[in-house]
Parts: C-alpha cells; structure tokens; sequence
C-alpha cells in the first residue's frame, strides 16, 4: 500500500483546493439569480462526477481483491467501512467496463456527402449530409458491448468539416481524418502509427517498423485495416476513445475485436494513452465481421 498512500494524498489535496477555490467565487457572486443558476448548475455537474468517482471506486476495489493486495477485511480498514460495505460495493458491473467509459459514453459518428455513380454510369445526385451505413452498424455493435457491461451509451453526429467537441469525459470518436482536420492534426502527434496517402489510396504506417499497411478492400478482398487508440484531448485534461479504418467497415472491426479482448485490454491499459492497428475480415454476403486481430503492439507515447 506504500504506493497508493504516497499517490493519492496530492491528488486528494488537489481536489481540495479547487473546490474551496470554486466554492469561493461561487459565494461571490453578486447577483442572487446568477449565484443560484450556477449553484444549480454545479450541484448537477457534481452528482454527474460523483457517479463517476463511484465507478472507479467499485472498480478499483474489485482489482484490489482481485489480485490479492488486500482482503476484505484489510480493505475495510483501509476505507473506513464495513467489511459488508466492501463486498457490496465491489460486487456489481465489470471492470473493464472502465476502458469505455466511467458514465454516460457518447459515440459521435461523422457526416459526410454520400457520391457515387448510378447504375447507368451518372454520378448520384448531391444530397444532404449522411452518417456511412458501416459505422451506423458499428455503433449498434458498440451499443451492445457498452451495455452488456453497465454502461448508458448513446450517438451524436459529427457535422462536415470534422468540428467535434472533444474536450469531455466518456467520449468515443469514429471519424477518418480525411473528414476531419481536427482529427487529421491530433493523430499527427502519434509518433509511431499515422495514416497516410498515396497513388495507390489510404493507408496506414507503422512508424517504427516503417511497414504500410493496405486495405484489402482495395484489392477486391473481404477486409480492412484499422486505427485504435486513446488519443489527448485538446485542453489536456484527459482522453478519448478514437476508431477509424482505411474504410468505414474496419471500424466494425475494431468492435468485435474488442467483443473478445476488452477484460484484457482494460487490465493492461486501465485508462492509459495507446494506439494499435486492428486487421478484420467480413463477410461477402452478410457484410458482417467474422474475424479481427491485432497487428501492431500497444504503443504508448512518451511518458503516458
């Protein structure tokens, strides 16, 4: 317990100082009507991330148990509750569930202007914005995933352009950097994997092996090539989630990967920063992923 105890005083400490610093321009405020309305607003925002603490909390004893730090009763006197009270609080969703999200997730998906030729070789009419079909079907499959581990999981759409609001908690972003400049220039902080383009079409890059790797959609095959990875957010106060193929069917990929590897995933990675590359396979008449791996080791950024 040496490291915990050495780790969690500041952090507790932090907490501590910017409540009383929020607590005291709070009580500063001099109109009554503004002090109530952001009073409001915060006891809201506050029960948001208690939930929250509370998930980590469950799920942080669970571990504890798990690999045997502590028993029960050990872990009791460490929080100052019940031996009972453990064995409740530890109960419950599974950990890694964690990995996706701590509280409501959100999947934002992005639009884009569908083209095409027609059967009689026209191009297709310009119509409005749409989501891919592809990644419609890979947030159902997320959907499901999030849910069978606890979690409330819902879409929202990523207008053209790519200007998403990354800066939040619980956040998963299927969006190809082509659609997205936001996207494009965040991933060019990747030192080791990026996507990149050619005569031949899109591809990814392993940067320290230097090998390409291709869709076979683009050679007339059954499967795709992913990017997968927890990527900084722009104010640098935490992370998100971040899926996007070479073609919109690998991200499906990325899902049923993750259908058979999330216990395992969120056991090495708990909530750290990493990217990977995701190969899959679907079939030709349902469309659907019949077979996914990974290709590339968790990479980690320096010092994350």
């Amino acid at each position: 317990m040496e490291q915990l105890d050495g780790a969690a005083p500041p952090l507790r400490e932090q907490l501590d100082a910017a409540l009383d610093v929020l607590l005291s321009q709070l009580k500063e405020l001099s109109d009554p009507l503004e002090r109530a309305k952001v009073a409001h607003t915060l006891v809201g925002r506050t029960q948001d991330y208690g939930n929250e603490f509370q998930v980590v909390r469950n799920e942080a004893m669970n571990e504890t148990l798990r690999v045997g730090q502590l028993n029960s009763t050990q872990l009791a006197g460490e929080l100052g509750i019940s031996k009972g009270r453990v064995s409740q609080l530890a109960r419950g969703a599974p950990p890694e569930r964690l990995f996706l999200g701590s509280g409501k997730v959100t999947v934002a998906l992005a639009e884009k202007l569908e083209d095409g030729k027609l059967q009689d070789g026209r191009d297709k009419p310009v119509q409005g914005p749409v989501i891919a079909t592809e990644d419609v079907q890979t947030y159902e499959r997320l959907r499901k995933l999030a849910e069978e581990v606890g979690l409330e999981i819902a879409f929202e759409r990523i207008p053209l352009g790519g200007n998403v609001r990354l800066n939040r908690n619980n956040l998963v972003v299927i969006c190809g950097p082509r659609l997205s400049p936001l996207i494009e220039q965040i991933l060019e902080g990747d030192p080791h994997l990026r996507f990149g383009k050619d005569d031949e079409g899109w591809h990814l890059v392993d940067r320290n092996t230097g090998e390409v790797y291709r869709s076979p959609m683009d050679r007339g095959e059954n499967g795709d090539v992913a990017y997968f990875g927890r990527l900084p957010r722009p104010d640098g106060q935490g992370t998100f989630l971040y899926v996007a193929g070479i073609h919109a069917r690998g991200s499906g990929g990325v899902v049923h990967w993750l259908n058979k590897e999330l216990a395992n995933v969120h056991r090495e990675l708990k909530a750290k920063r990493f990217s990977t590359l995701i190969s899959s396979r679907f079939d030709s008449k349902t469309l659907e992923i019949v077979d996914s791996e990974r290709i590339t080791p968790f990479y980690r950024p320096e010092g994350a």
